[in-house]
């Protein structure tokens, strides 16, 4: 899955070390992230802060600390001019899960996740004053009414239904997203995770399940999603009732007729090889 880069090492503390001229630059726009992609092989290169030397005067004081991967540090740079790095190009976010190396793929889509925060905490919700960054935690804060935000995460689940040999496989409706997924849905205010599994299954392919089996977990920083996965059995009628405002199609594959997506980025594709392996927790 994206976010698996060992032999490199993730850290998300909040270490708010000035920039080198070796550190990393992220940049973005709505649902791209800027970078260099190599059509050959692939490969991506992000810009460093040595790149943008002689042209930002105040390059070395006007930067965000993101987090660092092993020792290579990331950074927003605010109000930052992206014509001043030719070579460099926004891409659709959804190229990062194609691309190498994975420890930069992961690392600009998490970025995207924090840059999106930040975007949309510059005002405070309370009293509309304009927010400060707290200077020991990754917070941003109203000096006017004490209002304090922490970066959102919003949970969801990836469910694996199964009816012996078979998994219910569906795909998107009105999403670029064309490819097959399992059922997945965001948790709800005042519901457990379990219980956001129940609601989102039967609401979108109309069945009662039981018998839920913990997998694992993801990030999943293209949607903000922390995502939690499940693997459940069909609990009684297997006729599917499917919600065609979310899902364009869903049905019922055999383990050998599963269609796995082209990536194996994502938690769900993981599951999906995981089932057609026979290797699902029982």
């Amino acid at each position: 899955m994206i976010q698996d880069i060992a032999p490199h090492t993730y850290h998300n503390e909040y270490r708010p070390v000035a920039p080198d001229g070796s550190s990393f630059v992220l940049a973005y726009e709505n649902g791209k992230s800027f970078f260099h992609k190599n059509d050959t092989d692939n490969s991506i290169t992000l810009p460093r802060f040595r790149e943008l030397e002689g042209n930002v005067s105040d390059l070395y004081k006007n930067y965000i600390y993101l987090f660092s991967i092993d020792d290579e540090r990331f950074y927003l740079i605010p109000g930052l001019d992206t014509s001043l790095l030719p070579g460099y190009e926004f891409h659709e976010n959804r190229e990062l899960r194609y691309v190498q190396p994975q420890y930069l793929a992961f690392a600009s889509i998490t970025g995207y996740q924090l840059w999106f925060w930040y975007r949309n905490r510059r005002f405070c919700g309370c009293c509309g004053f304009p927010m400060k960054h707290d200077t020991k935690e990754r917070m941003m804060y109203c000096p006017s009414c004490g209002c304090q935000e922490y970066p959102v995460l919003m949970p969801a689940v990836i469910v694996g239904i199964t009816n012996g040999d078979k998994i219910i496989c569906s795909k998107y409706e009105g999403r670029s997203f064309k490819q097959y997924a399992l059922i997945a849905g965001f948790a709800e205010i005042g519901e457990t995770i379990e219980e956001t599994v129940h609601r989102e299954v039967m609401e979108e392919v109309g069945l009662k399940v039981k018998n839920l089996r913990y997998y694992k977990s993801q990030p999943w920083s293209f949607s903000g999603t922390l995502l939690f996965g499940f693997f459940c059995d069909v609990d009684g009628d297997d006729t599917l009732t499917v919600d065609h405002e979310e899902l364009s199609v869903a049905q019922w594959f055999d383990r050998d007729k599963i269609i796995g997506q082209d990536t194996d980025s994502s938690l769900t594709n993981e599951m999906m090889m995981v089932f057609a392996a026979g290797k699902e927790p029982k």
